[in-house]
């Protein structure tokens, strides 16, 4: 069964599962930008609770382009604010010293385009830890899909619901700020990077 996702920016922990669980995995290139969702953001543990870390984008977050059209907009130092938060929340994890400067390098790559950076992010944790994503794209635009050709997961985790099943979400493992917060589930990756060094 074909699943069909959106690229998303250092990617919820639940994008992984799916991407790692399917042998027909396709992420949409042909859906435009959409706000407020995880394609240009992603969230981690700070020491004051979540932190929100989005990609500014050439003509904002308003516009109607396909996403492998969107640009990121260097003229503010958001590359360096990212590093800085991310720097802050785990340089006292277990797996920052192994995996910290990779994840500077990924963060500053000089990409113009949303998408390809997102997918050089998502490559470099299919590669390092393992995962044997097989990743393929669609090959145009559907709204809707039909149950028995497609699973759609587009949209499914948004950061208004990506933790609704948090009483019984999986992997559990220790956070940084366990102690402050309890447990935060479906995070971005880079939680889980850090904290447990695996999926």
């Amino acid at each position: 069964m074909n699943k069909i996702i959106e690229i998303q920016y250092f990617p919820i922990v639940d994008w992984f599962k799916i991407a790692t669980n399917s042998s027909h995995f396709r992420i949409d290139i042909y859906e435009n930008f959409k706000k407020m969702s995880f394609r240009n953001r992603c969230l981690i543990s700070g020491s004051n609770g979540l932190i929100n870390l989005t990609v500014p984008l050439v003509k904002g977050r308003e516009q109607k382009s396909l996403i492998t059209e969107i640009k990121v907009d260097d003229s503010e130092p958001w590359r360096a604010h990212h590093w800085k938060a991310i720097v802050s929340s785990y340089s006292r994890s277990p797996f920052f010293e192994f995996y910290g400067q990779e994840i500077k390098k990924l963060i500053f790559a000089p990409n113009p385009y949303l998408f390809e950076h997102n997918l050089k992010i998502i490559g470099w944790f299919n590669s390092v830890l393992k995962l044997g994503i097989s990743i393929e794209f669609t090959e145009s635009y559907k709204k809707e899909y039909e149950a028995t050709a497609a699973t759609d997961y587009r949209n499914k985790w948004l950061p208004k619901n990506y933790a609704r099943d948090g009483n019984d979400w999986q992997p559990r493992y220790t956070q940084v700020f366990s102690d402050k917060f309890g447990f935060m589930p479906n995070l971005s990756i880079l939680d889980l990077l850090f904290c447990k060094g695996s999926l």
